[in-house]
């Protein structure tokens, strides 16, 4: 038995049969009727080709197959939940393109199969136009491993997962003892690595639009002589990067719908699905004077607070039925986000002149924060851990109270004991994170850090508020410097966010996040297979050199 060094990817190659060179072959028909070569004993180069093809038994696999193939075949699987134990061997970077398209090995490494996360219809309209054709075992052992890829796509992960197998500011990074689905070392495609906390930004620089307005127009800020056209270049900018946010991420979802459903089980972006929603009422609240009217028609507040509602139904009803995804286990600072949802509804709802709807909001948005702060405050023994690199997004603590203040403001007409109340909360919550500057150091620039501009915007409007009810020195300057400090944010992460993206090209890294497995392959549940394949190719040729010269090394000493 002759053993070949050649190797696909890591399998290991073995010639299971003895083969003549072509250039043997040749010699052996030209010299066939020469006597000398006919007389000898050893006629087994001379045997006809017809011959030799006829007596030679059906071969059941190719004549060179992995060790991996040639065993799947002598155990006869057939499960595929076998096939991918054994097939999916653990990398340590991730599974991405193993066997994908027909190829394997090294090639099919460097190749990612993003299409397990496409839209279903663009999959199958794709299918559709190719011709079939008889599959070698090979190929048919690869298109089992795409079916396998792409049913530990279209399965929800389990919540629990993600803070198993993610790390980062927004659980967005994934743990080194993990595998994914998609290869790290490769670059991705765009629309794959534009995740949904993008809308980040449009909070931050809508919420920038109502603070500039608000310090316009404020009696407490009339001194400063703040001109209106600020909040009108900054209206302008956070309509801009919405829609293009926006547009951007209609495209995933057309295209990549798959990799969608993976963010809507994430349990900290499933929050950020409200955001869209929230910075429409944003603009709408903060738009200028001029351009819009005094009071807003309902529709505007029909249109934008449906979308929040039936998500509200979603997540709400998942953290009180309980479950894998109730409220104790994915508990996060960023479930604040869907909560903060109501308050600003109230708030347009009392601008277009709906107050009971406003008040009917509130209500609801009021119940579930108390319930979100006790279980993030406590932390119950139950919940899952936290990483510690959740910290940009802490500062959802403090905008949730601040805008329950102005809701309630803008509904009753006044700044009375409760929205103080809800104020002071949010400013003692604020003043807590403030007096630990090491909590938001350390960390890599991402589109996380826009988590920080919003809530402490959302505080300086309150703060506005706050001034004007209870005018002084301390008030007054309070609100300058939150207001400052809030600007002076936006300002350098919008800075930031400009050179990351267009200068340095780094703003969207590969999104590891939505390519995690369901499961994770543990020490103890690797592929039954890794054992056949524990030596290289090299040592296995090695070691079988070894024992040849060791047996002609006996027989040379016994001649002897």
């Amino acid at each position: 038995m002759n053993v070949g060094s050649n190797s696909v990817g890591n399998n290991h190659l073995v010639d299971i049969n003895e083969v003549l060179h072509e250039e043997e072959e040749d010699h052996n028909e030209e010299n066939s009727n020469i006597s000398t070569i006919a007389d000898k004993p050893d006629t087994r180069f001379n045997r006809p080709t017809k011959n030799r093809e006829i007596k030679r038994p059906p071969r059941k696999f190719s004549r060179q197959v992995s060790l991996e193939t040639g065993f799947s075949v002598l155990n006869g699987e057939t499960s595929k939940d076998k096939n991918e134990r054994k097939i999916l061997r653990r990398s340590g970077n991730s599974f991405g393109g193993f066997g994908v398209n027909g190829t394997t090995g090294i090639e099919a490494r460097n190749k990612g199969d993003f299409n397990m996360f496409r839209t279903k219809s663009t999959i199958a309209r794709q299918s559709s136009k190719i011709p079939l054709r008889k599959e070698s075992g090979i190929e048919l052992q690869n298109n089992n491993v795409k079916e396998g890829l792409n049913d530990h796509v279209k399965k929800s992960v389990p919540a629990g997962r993600y803070f198993d197998a993610l790390t980062g500011p927004e659980l967005d990074q994934v743990k080194d003892s993990e595998d994914i689905l998609l290869p790290k070392d490769e670059k991705w495609p765009f629309l794959l690595r534009f995740p949904i906390g993008c809308f980040g930004i449009c909070l931050g620089l809508s919420s920038q639009a109502i603070l500039w307005r608000s310090l316009a127009l404020s009696p407490v800020t009339k001194f400063l002589h703040v001109p209106l056209f600020i909040n009108f270049a900054v209206w302008l900018l956070a309509v801009g990067v919405l829609v293009a946010v926006f547009i951007t991420y209609m495209f995933k979802c057309a295209l990549y719908f798959e990799a969608i459903k993976r963010e809507y089980f994430h349990p900290v972006r499933v929050n950020f699905f409200c955001a869209p929603w929230i910075v429409c009422m944003f603009l709408a609240i903060g738009a200028p004077p001029k351009t819009a009217p005094g009071t807003l028609h309902p529709a505007i507040w029909c249109v934008f607070m449906a979308p929040i509602f039936f998500l509200n139904l979603k997540i709400y009803g998942q953290w009180l039925s309980g479950g894998k995804r109730r409220l104790c286990k994915v508990a996060n600072p960023s479930s604040h986000l869907s909560v903060i949802g109501n308050f600003v509804g109230a708030i347009l709802a009392a601008k277009v002149g709906w107050k009971e709807p406003g008040k009917f909001l509130w209500s609801i948005g009021f119940a579930h924060y108390l319930v979100v702060f006790v279980t993030l405050y406590q932390r119950l023994p139950t919940s899952e851990v936290l990483p510690k690199e959740l910290h940009p997004v802490y500062s959802m603590f403090i905008a949730t109270p601040a805008a329950a203040s102005l809701a309630w403001g803008a509904i009753y007409d006044e700044f009375d004991g409760l929205a103080r109340t809800c104020y002071f909360i949010s400013l003692f919550l604020y003043l807590s994170l403030v007096v630990r500057p090491n909590f938001f150091t350390g960390f890599k620039f991402s589109v996380a850090w826009w988590s920080y501009t919003f809530p402490m915007t959302t505080v300086s409007i309150a703060t506005i508020k706050y001034a004007e009810e209870v005018p002084s020195f301390i008030t007054k300057a309070l609100a300058l410097a939150l207001s400052f400090m809030s600007t002076t944010m936006v300002c350098i992460l919008f800075v930031s966010t400009l050179l990351h993206a267009f200068v340095w090209k780094t703003l969207f890294p590969n999104d590891l996040a939505i390519a995690i497995t369901k499961k994770r392959y543990s020490k103890d549940k690797k592929p039954l297979m890794k054992r056949w394949t524990k030596h290289s190719p090299l040592s296995f040729v090695t070691s079988i050199g070894k024992h040849n010269s060791g047996d002609k090394e006996c027989a040379s000493e016994e001649e002897k």
